[in-house]
């Protein structure tokens, strides 16, 4: 039964210590991520026992409340009605300062600022990249059935406008992201598409509209951002108006054409190039590596770093090929959490566990049984990440063979990527390819955690660090 998201956010909130313990609220793809000014006042318990909370995870300072796609995104809209009612502009001054000083001490780590940064940019974009994947999907297979003729052209235009102006999304953010005005960025990163730079020469070569993608678009905006600053900080406050947002779309604009765009363009047809070279020629090796290691990468938060390289990817091909390998890791997840219940009859408790989250984790979201199963018990975790090799193997082995199975959004996982699957063979061929190989990471999670993987007992429910941040990998992204 579907949950109401006031009744949810309103028991929520008494759980977590009230409007004046929450310093900040936000949300992910699954997850409400609350910044609390005093952590101890969070019964943990009591939230997890909710109606529709999936698992409460405490990672980099946050307690992340498991509400699943959807659902989370009303119930933060209702959440911060809550919050919002009685709470004074001096105290959310107040909560933002505490909040700031507690990020500069826990999150010191340049890799993970920077990866963190990087996903803030990316992340918002992922609801169109689903919507417009999942139609481009569609798309193809009416013109390759041959069927509506009449409406395939506008399909394709809808599913393609974003697509054609990503650039521009992503200098918005990126500007958005690193405190410059966002309008700016987004002007600047606008060039990178526009058709008119193919009349523009440098170093005898001539720029191609789309040059750089969204690597060049996010460096655009990054230079921009810069140049703005440096801007606002030595003119008058008279004449700031006019010159800093011209200073900044000229200099930031002609770095681009003659330097980032180069620049940008080789970075991404590498990437484009080493994905194909790695399944090309080494397909089940490389399926192995990256479906065995997804889930810890998940765990230390470095998966963030893969998003611009989907991104990249579906922006030159259409499709990311790594994003169905990266799946794999989930289906390991769900053969591993399946032995559990098989293995430990006894134990109701966790047995419900299992039985509530599996139909999520079959759908991708995998948050449930890795914080409720796999990592509390230890051993079922390591031997989800064999099953999710095995699966990444098997559809690595078919890249070998040439058949190629990508998805033209980042995100979803597990059987909700179907909607979203493509690549350089038949609708029939990605679809085997692809269900082979989540049967093969659910076979063999579910061997290997059956033999070695189960404790003699269940252990306490636990709440491990998270670093996820986001397309998904969704997914694996």
């Amino acid at each position: 039964m579907p949950i109401d998201p006031l009744v949810t956010a309103t028991a929520i909130l008494p759980l977590v210590g009230g409007p004046a313990n929450v310093a900040s609220v936000a949300h992910c793809m699954t997850r409400l991520r609350l910044r609390l000014a005093d952590p101890s006042r969070v019964d943990v318990e009591a939230l997890r026992a909710l109606p529709g909370v999936l698992g409460v995870v405490v990672a980099d300072g946050t307690y992340q409340v498991v509400l699943g796609p959807g659902a989370v995104t009303k119930v933060t809209a209702a959440f911060e009605g809550l919050v919002g009612g009685p709470t004074t502009a001096g105290e959310l001054a107040a909560r933002g300062a505490a909040l700031r000083a507690e990020r500069r001490r826990r999150n010191a780590t340049p890799v993970k600022t920077a990866l963190r940064r990087v996903a803030a940019v990316f992340v918002p974009l992922i609801p169109a990249l689903i919507g417009c994947g999942i139609l481009a999907g569609v798309n193809g297979l009416l013109v390759n059935a041959g069927l509506l003729p009449w409406l395939t052209p506008a399909l394709a235009a809808v599913a393609s406008g974003f697509m054609a102006l990503i650039a521009v999304f992503v200098g918005h953010n990126t500007a958005k992201e690193f405190g410059g005005t966002p309008v700016l960025g987004g002007a600047v990163a606008a060039i990178v598409v526009y058709p008119g730079v193919a009349k523009v020469t440098a170093f005898g070569v001539t720029l191609a509209p789309g040059q750089g993608g969204v690597l060049g678009a996010l460096a655009a905006a990054l230079l921009a951002t810069y140049v703005e600053k440096a801007c606002r900080g030595r003119i008058p406050d008279t004449l700031d108006v006019l010159l800093t947002p011209t200073l900044t779309v000229l200099v930031a604009g002609l770095a681009t054409l003659y330097g980032l765009m180069y620049a940008a363009g080789a970075v991404s047809t590498a990437i484009g190039t080493a994905a194909n070279w790695l399944l090309v020629t080494t397909g089940a090796f490389a399926g192995l590596v990256l479906g065995g290691l997804f889930l810890p990468l998940v765990m230390l938060g470095l998966h963030q770093a893969l998003i611009p390289i989907h991104t990249t990817l579906i922006e030159q091909q259409g499709y990311t090929v790594l994003l169905p390998i990266l799946a794999m890791a989930g289906a390991g997840q769900v053969g591993a959490s399946l032995a559990v219940y098989v293995r430990l009859r006894h134990d109701t408790s966790m047995r419900t566990t299992i039985r509530s989250a599996l139909p999520a984790g079959l759908l991708g979201v995998g948050e449930p049984l890795i914080y409720g199963v796999s990592l509390p018990l230890g051993r079922p975790f390591l031997t989800a990440c064999v099953g999710g090799a095995a699966g990444g193997a098997f559809v690595g082995f078919f890249a070998m063979l040439g058949d190629e199975v990508g998805t033209t959004a980042i995100g979803p996982s597990g059987w909700a990527l179907f909607p979203l699957l493509a690549g350089n063979q038949g609708w029939g061929t990605l679809l085997a390819v692809y269900a082979g190989g989540l049967l093969t990471g659910y076979a063999v999670g579910f061997a290997v955690t059956y033999v070695l993987g189960v404790p003699g007992r269940a252990a306490p429910s636990a709440a491990p660090g998270d670093s996820s941040g986001g397309p998904a990998p969704s997914r694996s992204r």
